[in-house]
């Protein structure tokens, strides 16, 4: 025989019953709600070329801005320069620039600056500028069909002018890296292989790599439809019309972690890509790692700038060490 349920545990059983069918309809839409906030974060508006307030940023990182004239307004960059750059006016120094992801903007990802600072003090790394320009919330490091966000004439024709013009850099080529993670590093890979007269070396990380021309599955809200301009912008294309000059002067290394599904695909693909077209390149994956650059950086951080300067010793770059 069963024992009888009392008024008061009936009570709080309709309680509990009432509570689980409020979470079972509330967790959808917290879902939803976050997803939301998320794509929010990702929308590109005019206002998000220069971030404010600036957060407190590592040592030798300064916040600075410039105008560019495509879009008339100014945009936001973030500047490390090495420790004796003001006492050493007759030095100039290499660059590595370096791509924020998307929803970011220039102070997003300068953690890698300060472990560059630390291995440049401990007298490890060579002195090296590192520029983390804001290259909006989802442009790709594009240029909009409607003209409204110039991202790419932002950064090739405005931003790398500017930084040779107003900084003791060494403008050339040889001498200008460029990298970045997840969006940053997608935006990396489209300049690299559009303007490889541009760079000395690419360093993908975790950026998706599509193949922007094919506009089977899903239109192309951004670039627009006009077939010249799409496939303008698609890597593997540009990797096919530029492959002489990238095979003889673009270093490339690419790196993915293995449990990052949504980049990983395109990743690998684009590692194809240069192996069947012979371009020589590094590339590995990080067991485990989920789409988390500091994890990635932290993982190797001995040796997380050795690409970007062994490019520079195999150009021929001074570089200069200081005395621990």
């Amino acid at each position: 025989m069963q024992p009888a349920i009392n008024s008061k545990s009936f009570e709080i059983m309709k309680m509990l019953l009432a509570l689980l069918q409020f979470l079972v309809l509330c967790l959808p839409l917290a879902a939803q709600e976050t997803k939301s906030k998320t794509k929010a974060k990702q929308t590109n508006t005019d206002e998000m070329w220069v971030v404010s307030p600036v957060t407190e940023l590592p040592s030798g990182v300064t916040h600075h801005t410039f105008r560019s004239d495509s879009m008339k307004r100014d945009v936001g960059y973030c500047l490390y320069l090495p420790p004796r750059y003001q006492q050493d006016k007759g030095q100039r120094y290499p660059v590595i620039y370096h791509l924020h992801g998307a929803g970011g903007n220039e102070t997003r990802s300068v953690y890698s600056a300060s472990v560059l600072h630390a291995g440049i003090l401990a007298g490890k790394l060579p002195e090296i500028i590192m520029v983390f320009p804001n290259g909006g919330r989802s442009t790709m490091y594009q240029d909009s069909s409607d003209g409204r966000f110039m991202a790419e004439t932002m950064m090739m024709k405005e931003l790398i002018p500017h930084i040779d013009a107003t900084y003791r850099t060494i403008a050339d080529r040889k001498a200008r890296c460029i990298e970045g993670f997840s969006m940053g590093g997608r935006g990396a890979t489209h300049l690299a292989m559009r303007h490889p007269d541009m760079f000395g070396s690419l360093f993908n990380q975790s950026g998706n790599v599509y193949h922007v021309s094919d506009v089977s599955k899903a239109p192309n809200l951004y670039l627009g439809s006009d077939r010249e301009t799409l496939e303008a912008n698609d890597p593997f294309l540009n990797l096919i019309k530029n492959l002489d000059f990238i095979k003889a002067n673009l270093r490339i290394q690419v790196a993915c972690g293995t449990a990052d599904p949504e980049h990983l695909a395109t990743v690998r693909e684009y590692h194809d890509a240069l192996e069947s077209a012979g371009v020589a390149h590094n590339y590995f994956e990080v067991a485990d790692l989920d789409h988390n650059q500091k994890k990635m950086i932290d993982g190797r951080k001995a040796n997380w700038f050795e690409f970007q300067i062994e490019s520079l010793k195999l150009n021929q770059i001074p570089l200069r060490y200081l005395q621990p």
